[in-house]
Formats: C-alpha cells, sequence, structure tokens
C-alpha cells in the first residue's frame, strides 16, 4: 500500500496504528505548537524529563507522523499577501485525490479540506491583492475540469489562535 493511501485511511506512515500520546507527549506538543524553535533543553526543563527522554519523544513524535514538520506563523499582510479567501468547491465524485494535486499546486494555497456538505472541498487561499485572488479563482481554479463549481469567502480580518490549556 502507498504511503498516501495509508495517510488517506487514517493508518501511520508505516501501516500501524496511532500510538497513544501520554500527558508528557502532550505537554511536548502544546510547548512545540507554541514555539516550534525552543531547544530540547527546554523542553525537556518545562517537561520534567531528561534530555535524552526529550529527544527521544520528540523523535517518535516525528517518526509517527504526530508532528509534520516546525514552521514559521507568518503575517500575511505583512509579508506582501494581503488578500485571502475561503473558496468553497463542488467537485466531480471520485476525483479528490486529481483535484487536490491540483490545488496543491496553486500559488498562495494555504489549507485544502475534503469536506462534507452543501461543497466537497474548502481551500484557504492567500494573494497579494484582489486582482490576483479574482485572477486564481477565475483562471485557475475554474480551469480544472473536474471543479463543477466555486463560492469565493473574502476573510476580512483573521486571527491565529495559539494553542491553549487542553490542546493535544
Amino acid at each position: 500500500m502507498a504511503a498516501e493511501q495509508m495517510a488517506d485511511e487514517g493508518q501511520g506512515i508505516q501501516g500501524a496504528a496511532a500510538r497513544p500520546l501520554d500527558a508528557v507527549d502532550r505537554d511536548i506538543l502544546r510547548m512545540l505548537q507554541t514555539d516550534g524553535r525552543a531547544s530540547i533543553r527546554s523542553v525537556a526543563e518545562r517537561v520534567h524529563v531528561s534530555r535524552a527522554n526529550a529527544y527521544a519523544r520528540i523523535n517518535r513524535l516525528l517518526d509517527d507522523g504526530v508532528i509534520r514538520g516546525f514552521t514559521a506563523r507568518v503575517d500575511h499582510e505583512r509579508a506582501g499577501q494581503g488578500a485571502s479567501a475561503y473558496i468553497t468547491l463542488k467537485i466531480v465524485q471520485n476525483s479528490w485525490r486529481t483535484v487536490r494535486e491540483q490545488l496543491q499546486a496553486l500559488p498562495g494555497a494555504a489549507h485544502i479540506a475534503l469536506v462534507s456538505g452543501d461543497f466537497d472541498v474548502l481551500l484557504l487561499v492567500h494573494s497579494p491583492d484582489n486582482r490576483a485572488l479574482r485572477e486564481l479563482v477565475l483562471t485557475k481554479l475554474q480551469s480544472i475540469p473536474e471543479v463543477l463549481s466555486t463560492r469565493t469567502l473574502l476573510v476580512f480580518e483573521e486571527t491565529d489562535l495559539d494553542p491553549g490549556p487542553g490542546t493535544p
């Protein structure tokens, strides 16, 4: 089975069921979500384990696919991406994998989700301005043969939420 297919079926990368997380694992995840640049030493001190234990746990969380990577949280407006929108798409039945590949290649695509309800896909995009956003929707998205219709919801203001207590 391909890794993508296993991931689509909710299994781990190696096909094994995900290992349960304990309180220390959840504390490490909270810390890294708040500060992805935290040193192993500071993680170990804050969760009260040895550096070797913290290092091993973080590596296991990476290997198991619980931690998918480390990234910077970007202020899109200050980064020249002043227009954002959620775009809903209705797509041809059974075309999700094909459409997903094409959406991932779009400039400014930030989040793609297959959802249930009145539409099939929810796409978050960031673009330099409304003209670029219009071009993305009318030229790129609507030219994908499997996309039956789109609806664009402009984002007027957005706030990234910091992971709080109780967040795994």
